[in-house]
């Protein structure tokens, strides 16, 4: 089988259900991805095939957004995107089934095999944007299809789209581990898994410094993606003011600001959610993730072009369980303090997070579905 992914965290997903491919089959299987965005980190159990190359925009250059699309053309987009199609044509004779892991842009090219393609939409929603008619037309010629969410699939099926919501396979990438502490006794900071998050992490760490002003002994947690570099984090903080003192296994180092504790954590993500109160972060499918947990999430707002659409979107599809809040930190700083006192809202959020989110059970249901069309 190959995999077809365009981001990380599609990348995260196609490996999600790849696990669950290999525990339900009785026969090996050989699964690969070709990542059409960034490297395939956290691929495994996915073999990495075909041409792959990181690019300045992370692959987010949606909704006109020129000047990442211009990085990404400087950067060689072009050269790679002729490469990764050649390698798709050439793989008629390889592979039993295709599975496109994204959005349109990775069916139409998983397509290109000419071989049974499964398509498992991530991006698109009625809550945020509904599926175009060009999007339809390409899903229509996928033998099975897969939506995030049952209000989607049952707009796709009016459309004549044999569609299907069996789980969102965000939920299924948390994995607990061992809480950092007890329930809520820390607020998450989740800078995301891109190049940007450094800056973001630095950002986010000064409403953190801000607010544990307001908030004496605040402990947060910085979370550090596996494709991410703790020790460079480490030396942007200290660049920063921010006293940081290594440390060992999945808390790479500690950095204080007066009585405010910032603790880096590079082990499970859902050991931070489990013991987060709150999160305050710049991801994508982290903030998902969190929401789906049922962890209210607070993201900074007006940062850029980019960030404001984004966050639009990420607002639209997470309704209640997303707070966006000023980006000045003194300014962020007071409202996630009001909003960490406000326990009715907190618990809004968190219902709002695993409604909009669903349960588990998505990549389970999808590897079944998979193994039964071969």
């Amino acid at each position: 089988m190959l995999f077809v992914a365009n981001g990380h965290g599609e990348t995260a997903i196609a490996a999600r259900i790849a696990a669950e491919l290999e525990s339900l089959s009785r026969a090996p299987l050989a699964l690969d991805l070709i990542p059409l965005v960034g490297t395939g980190a956290g691929a495994a159990p996915l073999a990495l095939v075909g041409p792959r190359r990181a690019m300045p925009s992370g692959g987010l250059v949606a909704m006109g957004n020129v000047r990442a699309f211009s990085r990404d053309l400087r950067a060689g987009f072009v050269d790679l995107f002729v490469r990764q199609i050649a390698f798709l044509v050439s793989l008629r004779e390889r592979y039993d089934i295709v599975l496109a892991v994204g959005d349109a842009y990775a069916l139409a090219l998983a397509l290109l095999v000419r071989l049974p393609t499964a398509f498992v939409g991530t991006a698109k929603s009625v809550y945020v944007a509904p599926y175009g008619p060009f999007e339809r037309s390409l899903i229509r010629r996928a033998a099975l299809a897969f939506v995030r969410d049952e209000p989607t699939a049952q707009r796709l099926r009016e459309q004549g789209v044999d569609a299907r919501a069996p789980g969102n396979v965000i939920v299924d990438l948390v994995r607990e581990g061992t809480p950092l502490g007890p329930p809520r006794s820390i607020l998450g900071v989740i800078p995301g898994s891109r190049e940007e998050a450094y800056a973001d992490g630095v950002r986010l760490a000064r409403v953190v410094r801000a607010a544990g002003e307001l908030r004496p002994g605040l402990h947060a947690a910085l979370s550090i993606a596996p494709t991410l570099d703790a020790g460079r984090f480490a030396r942007a903080l200290a660049a920063d003011a921010w006293n940081v003192s290594a440390s060992e296994g999945e808390r790479p180092f500690e950095a204080t600001s007066g009585e405010t504790r910032l603790s880096a954590w590079s082990g499970e993500f859902g050991a931070l959610l489990a013991a987060s109160v709150a999160v305050i972060g710049q991801a994508g499918t982290a903030n998902e993730q969190a929401a789906a947990y049922g962890v209210p999430v607070i993201a900074l707002g007006a940062g850029g072009a980019r960030e404001d659409w984004y966050r639009m979107r990420q607002r639209r599809l997470l309704g209640d369980a997303l707070a966006i809040v000023p980006s000045d930190p003194r300014v962020a700083a007071g409202a996630v303090d009001a909003l960490l006192r406000d326990e009715p809202r907190l618990e809004r959020m968190s219902a709002a997070g695993r409604e909009r989110m669903g349960g588990r059970g998505g990549a389970n249901a999808i590897a079944r579905a998979v193994l039964a069309l071969c």
